[in-house]
Formats: C-alpha cells, structure tokens, sequence
C-alpha cells in the first residue's frame, strides 16, 4: 500500500510538471510571437539610397518596392550593380513563411524578420573590399545573396560568386545559383551520373530541370525528360534523347529501367519508382512539384522523408538532400556554360516594380525554365 500511494505521488507531480511545462512553454510562445518584428517601423530615410524589394509582413501584397540605404562592401566583399535577379520557390516560401515550422525556426514568428526577398544574381562589379583580389570594378559576375531584389548587393568575394561567361546574357546569368547548384549536385554527387547511364528526370521542363538535363547530358548520359504536352519540343531542344509527356504515358509503367531518377515532382510511390530503377540505381529527391502550395505538398514533403528511409531497406536507394553554395561549384557552371554545353532557359521577365507579379506566376508552378526580375 505504502509503494502504491508512492506511486500515485509521482504520477501527481510528474503530470502536473508536465502541465506547467506546457503552461510555460504557450506563454513563451505568445511572448515569441507579439515580440516578433523587424526594423520596418524605425526605417530612416537613407543618405545614400537605393531601390529594393521590402516586404515587412507576410504575403505577395506586402511586397514594396522602396528606397534603403545602399551597402558598402567589407574588406572581404565586392558591391555588385544588380541587372537581372530570378526567382525561386524558396523566395516564396519566405514571402509566405510556409511551411510555418520555418517561423518557429527563426524566419519570425509573426513578422519576416529579414525583410529583404531574393538570392539569385547577375551584375557589374563598381568596389572590391580591400582584401579582395579575384575581382575588380567592371567585371561582370552571378552569385547569390540574399537581398538581391535590389539595385545592389555584397557578395563575399570567396564563397557564391563567379565571373560570368560572355556567351550568356545577365539575364540567363542570373538563373543560374539556385537551380543550377541544385541540379549539378544532385546529378553529380548524390546521384554519382557517370557516361552512357540512363537518367530520368521527372520535372525536366522546370526551373531545375531544365539545368539537370543538360547537365546530365555534359556528364555523357542517355537522358528521359518527363513533362507536359506543351514543354516537349522544349525539353528535346535542350538535349534530352527522350521525352516522356505525362498527361499520356505514367513513366512508372515502361519497360525501361534507369541508373538514376531525379525527380522534381515525387508524384509517384516508392514501389513504382523503384521497380524502373536498375539494381542499386538511385532515385533522388528534391521538389514537390511546383512552388506554391497545392493539396499534394505535405504529403509529398513527407513522402520524401519516408522514401528515403524505406531505402536503407532495399538496393535501390532514395536519398533526400539540400543543396549547398559552393564557390567551386559556380566555377563548375561556369564552365559548362562557357563551353556552350549548358544554356539557362528563361521563361519570362518582369521589372523590379514588378516582383511581386514575377513571384506570383512562379507560385503557379507552370513556369518552362526560370523566371527573370530585371533591375535595370
């Protein structure tokens, strides 16, 4: 008797521990949540001022275009004049702050708390920092940074930025940091592409797509791009050998069998991927299809964690990833575009005034290619 009443006594405390640890853990929340802001309300009119895209609340209709003060490049970084910026779903999922685990995970709770929109650029070099001796005024680079919705930004010199080849435009230079990081490092190092492999890639008339097939292609493989009626010809006339249309063929139910899937969509179940792939093939995951968000999202967000996890079970493996910025993988595009061997595709171009517009029209997920916000 006396070990039960004991055991009741811990059982009391403990729940009611739990009770005020949760009690504690909502009012820290509300807390977070009403303290969560951004220096919007204490903007200064700049001294040395400059266009950008602001947005000090959540939502497409917060974007603004206003003057902020112009950046002055540290000693280890160069001020680029901003011509040409895209847009990707990752600058949507910040105007948003959807998934909403992202506010909670320092993006800002009630209010952005960096109130600047963009990654992707291309420009003119106009200051180097003091330690900067790769670059110099007048070189025309692409890189990314945040902020860079804007008339300028800063770079550091040593880490996403490169110079840009004279055969492409600052508009196509601009699509370049995202999608084409994201593509390479899929195809090279998570999918390990080697010459004369089958590849398939699912998604192939998008953003990313459109970078992975040629990139697969300068790599020496036999590329299937999977897309709509309307991208065909477009996905041919970048190098693929074949071209699957969805709305006619399930490219789960063909005879053929890949080295790698790269699939941009994740449309598909383990199985039936699985079964197309070659033994020990690889299937990489990296899109839910589209930018903006649709009813298929969290599930396909979470099947992709499941998928990966099931594979530890089996030969053909699933791997989930992020890409990573790397200086010498802006090296690696570079030269692929010099050599004429990798083209960015640009689907359509807005103004700066117009980001919200170029935003929107990502969101819809039909976009062939990147979307292009020039600055000047």
């Amino acid at each position: 008797m006396k070990l039960k009443r004991i055991l009741k006594r811990i059982l009391k405390w403990t729940s009611l521990a739990i009770l005020l640890a949760l009690f504690a853990g909502i009012v820290l929340l509300f807390i977070a949540y009403w303290r969560s802001t951004n220096d919007c309300d204490s903007m200064v009119s700049p001294s040395n001022p400059m266009k950008a895209i602001v947005y000090c609340d959540y939502g497409l209709a917060n974007l603004k275009l206003k003057e902020i003060e112009k950046p002055v490049p540290s000693d280890d970084q160069v001020l680029v004049r901003v011509h040409a910026a895209s847009v990707n779903p990752y600058d949507w999922h910040f105007v948003e702050g959807t998934p909403k685990i992202m506010r909670m995970m320092g993006v800002g709770l009630r209010k952005p708390k960096d109130t600047r929109l963009g990654v992707d650029f291309a420009g003119t070099v106009e200051a180097v920092g003091k330690n900067v001796t790769q670059f110099k005024p007048g070189d025309e680079v692409f890189g990314g940074r945040g902020g860079a919705f804007a008339e300028y930004v800063c770079p550091r010199a040593s880490r996403a930025v490169a110079l840009k080849p004279a055969n492409i435009t600052f508009e196509q230079a601009a699509s370049v940091n995202i999608a084409g990081i994201t593509a390479l490092q899929a195809l090279r190092d998570k999918g390990n592409v080697q010459p004369g492999q089958k590849v398939l890639i699912n998604g192939a008339s998008g953003g990313v797509g459109t970078f992975a097939v040629q990139i697969a292609k300068a790599f020496g493989a036999e590329v299937t791009g999977v897309c709509s009626t309307r991208n065909v010809d477009l996905v041919k006339s970048i190098g693929a050998d074949h071209v699957i249309d969805y709305t006619k063929q399930d490219f789960t139910k063909t005879d053929q069998h890949y080295d790698m899937i790269y699939d941009l969509v994740g449309n598909h179940g383990f199985s039936e991927r699985r079964n197309i792939l070659k033994p020990n093939g690889i299937c990489v995951l990296a899109g839910i299809g589209g930018a903006g968000a649709h009813p298929e999202t969290m599930g396909r967000i979470a099947g992709n964690f499941w998928n990966a996890f099931r594979s530890n079970f089996s030969k053909e493996k699933f791997v989930f990833y992020i890409a990573k910025l790397t200086e010498g993988d802006f090296g690696v595009l570079r030269d692929l575009m010099q050599s004429g061997k990798v083209s960015p595709v640009i689907d359509r171009t807005y103004k700066l005034e117009q980001t919200a517009d170029a935003v929107r029209y990502m969101e819809e997920g039909h976009a062939r290619g990147k979307v292009v916000v020039m600055v000047e």
